[in-house]
Formats: C-alpha cells, sequence, structure tokens
C-alpha cells in the first residue's frame, strides 16, 4: 500500500526533471554563456554554468565539489525515496513536497553529471541588485521545502482515516 503511495507521487518528481532539463537545454542551445535577454524590468534570462551548490557556495573550489554535491545529491535523493515510500495515504501535502524536492535534487545532479556545473539562467534583480541565478529545480527544492515547512506548521493537516 505504502509503495503505492510513493509512486502515487512520483509523476510530479518526473515533471519537474522533465520541465527542468527541457528548459536548461533549451538555454544553453540557444544563448551564449553569460548572455542576457531582458524579460521584464526586474527579470532576464542569464545563462550561466554554477560549479557549486546554492547561491554559487563553493564554486571556486578546484573541482572536487562537483562529485562531493553529486554524492549528496544521490544520497538525499536516496532518503526521499525511502520517506516518500514510508508516507501515509493522508500525507498529501508532504508527499507534494518531497516529490518537489526530489525532482529538483534529481535535476540538478544530471547536470553535475552530465557537464560538471549546474545550468543556471533565471536572474531576478533589482537595479544593480541581482539574485544568484538559479533555474527550474532550484524552484522545485525550493517549493518543496516551503511547502515542507507550511506542513510542519499544521497545513494541510487532516485526521487520518478511521
Amino acid at each position: 500500500m505504502r509503495d503505492k503511495v510513493m509512486l502515487k507521487w512520483l509523476w510530479l518528481s518526473l515533471l519537474a526533471v522533465i520541465l527542468d532539463q527541457a528548459s536548461k537545454l533549451a538555454v544553453a542551445g540557444s544563448m551564449q554563456l553569460f548572455e542576457s535577454i531582458e524579460i521584464m524590468p526586474f527579470f532576464r534570462l542569464t545563462y550561466v554554468h554554477n560549479t557549486g551548490a546554492a547561491f554559487s557556495f563553493l564554486s571556486e573550489a578546484g573541482g572536487w565539489q562537483r562529485w562531493f554535491f553529486a554524492g549528496l545529491a544521490v544520497a538525499i535523493s536516496a532518503v526521499i525515496a525511502v520517506w516518500l515510500a514510508r508516507l501515509k495515504k493522508h500525507e498529501t501535502l508532504l508527499a507534494v513536497a518531497l516529490a518537489l524536492v526530489l525532482g529538483g535534487a534529481v535535476g540538478n545532479l544530471i547536470d553535475r553529471l552530465a557537464y560538471g556545473y549546474v545550468i543556471d539562467f533565471l536572474d531576478v534583480y533589482y537595479e544593480s541588485w541581482h539574485w544568484p541565478a538559479f533555474n527550474i529545480a532550484d524552484s522545485a527544492i525550493t517549493l518543496g521545502v516551503m511547502l515542507m515547512l507550511a506542513e510542519s506548521f499544521g497545513l494541510g493537516h487532516s485526521k487520518e482515516p478511521v
């Protein structure tokens, strides 16, 4: 029964991976590295390579970080898959959150293994201040973590059916 709960939500992980990889391929195939295209007064597509973690943490570490972050992504994905498999049927919000985090982790893992870096391209800014560039996988992870926090505060809780 529990495996059915996991399988029920893996489509969301797969959707996150597909959207992430398709968008990265589109950007890499149509833009030059560091090229920017303004979409709105506060948002650009800016093609960059991130060899580090979130916010380019450890991006200048010399190469070992590729395998460290890849291994970390594999370990986290395994933990999330087991957690997802153990959820009860009524834990819908947590299942959605975990599926999004899993899809995002796998999306960025594919980049690390294939290229040695993660393709980022979403650039939010105000005047000269820029949020670090990110991608669909990062967005899925962020949304998943936000939903996990909301769930931990009671959002989406319902009584387990008797």
